[in-house]
């Protein structure tokens, strides 16, 4: 595929065969997507979307609904159109880890949420030099003990392992601190960032909104950890449907009957709730054994042979846990330069000795989330 349409000129007019004409403002960049034509904003404005979109076959502009988290500025960029279903975005003057962006325009996801909200829609996904590791997903039946085995998980592997912080819009407890217990977050705020597909899985408690942000897991993906989520049943079934790439394990009681007595022994709540418990174990443990919905199912008959198993799934040991993870090379981008696709390969072209390549052979991921697998090198 050549290279798509991108323009970077002052305010003119720029016309395209078809008679219509487009206004580019500084920095502003067009690329053409069938019968659509895709203006991308150069500059910051808090009142914008940072996107317009032509028809071509109608004459009319629309904005979209843009979801993800959209970049700050692309103040000179370069575009190239993937697949006719996203674009790269690639910022000059910037760091080799910082410069990869792409505006979804026709995946999977996009058609998803086009259906769902009825609208245009587009989505960011932030481009990431090199792989995460694969966020754990636990479920489990309150007192199954899947809470000690992630405890005993930590305690031995505190450089590998880290947690989401999950969003509530119930008020902070006396101590608790907004980004470290929980994102307290404002009903009418969270409610939208659910309708624009910003969370993996959220619920309803007494009143209250929980949930678990693509975001907030793509955090502790960045710093190298793999990323555990200690969810219920209903809230691994819809991060199974998600684009979330995790492993799903889920621990249960060797019986019923010792997961009630398990319970009883805590000594911590009313036999109302004890009853409580008892009856969503029962759901969850009927739901837990659905094809396809857990990778691993595991039961927690022996603490010490459980956590072995545990850590024979995710393939590690004590030796690992101070190695660290090799950070990729990172190298500055010139002021100004221009792209091309030659397969699964950007060529990075500035006319300098030294090429550039951005390869997207192993690219995975994507809106609303991080966009991970790309590796950049000096050819």
């Amino acid at each position: 595929m050549g290279k798509a349409p991108a323009f970077f000129v002052d305010d003119v007019q720029r016309s395209f065969s078809n008679g219509f004409d487009l206004k580019l403002k500084d920095f502003d960049s067009a690329v053409a997507v069938g019968n659509k034509t895709y203006v991308i904003c150069g500059t910051d404005d808090p009142t914008s979307s940072g996107v317009r979109i032509l028809n071509k076959l109608t004459g009319e502009w629309v904005i979209p609904t843009v979801l993800g988290t959209k970049p700050e500025s692309f103040k000179g960029h370069s575009c190239v159109l993937l697949n006719k279903d996203r674009i790269l975005i690639m910022k000059h003057n910037s760091k080799s880890n910082e410069s990869v962006w792409f505006l979804e325009v026709d995946t999977q996801f996009i058609r998803d949420q086009k259906k769902k909200l009825g609208t245009e829609v587009v989505s960011w996904s932030k481009g990431v030099i090199g792989n995460a590791k694969r966020p754990l997903v636990i479920s489990g039946p309150s007192g199954v003990g899947k809470g000690t085995l992630i405890n005993m998980l930590m305690k031995e592997f505190p450089s590998m392992f880290g947690f989401s912080v999950s969003h509530t819009t119930r008020a902070p407890r006396e101590k608790e601190q907004n980004g470290v217990h929980y994102h307290f977050s404002e009903r009418n705020v969270m409610e939208e960032d659910i309708r624009n597909g910003k969370f993996l899985e959220h619920a309803a408690v007494h009143g209250n909104l929980y949930g678990t942000s693509i975001e907030a897991v793509d955090v502790v993906a960045d710093a190298g950890k793999t990323c555990i989520l200690d969810i219920d049943v209903q809230g691994a079934r819809s991060m199974r449907a998600s684009s979330l790439e995790a492993t799903f394990v889920f621990v249960c009681p060797p019986s019923f009957e010792e997961l009630e007595k398990r319970l009883r022994a805590r000594g911590t709540e009313t036999e109302e709730q004890i009853e409580k418990r008892l009856r969503n174990a029962k759901a969850e443990l009927e739901q837990g054994r659905s094809p396809g919905l857990f990778d691993h199912v595991l039961v927690n008959n022996d603490l010490d042979a459980c956590y072995e198993q545990l850590k024979n799934i995710l393939g590690i040991s004590e030796s690992m846990n101070t190695v660290p993870t090799s950070p990729s090379k990172v190298f500055d981008l010139p002021v100004d330069f221009s792209l091309s696709k030659v397969n699964e390969k950007i060529l990075i072209n500035h006319g300098a000795a030294e090429q550039k390549v951005l390869d997207l052979s192993s690219m995975k991921g994507g809106a609303p989330g991080r966009t991970r697998g790309l590796e950049m090198y000096v050819l």
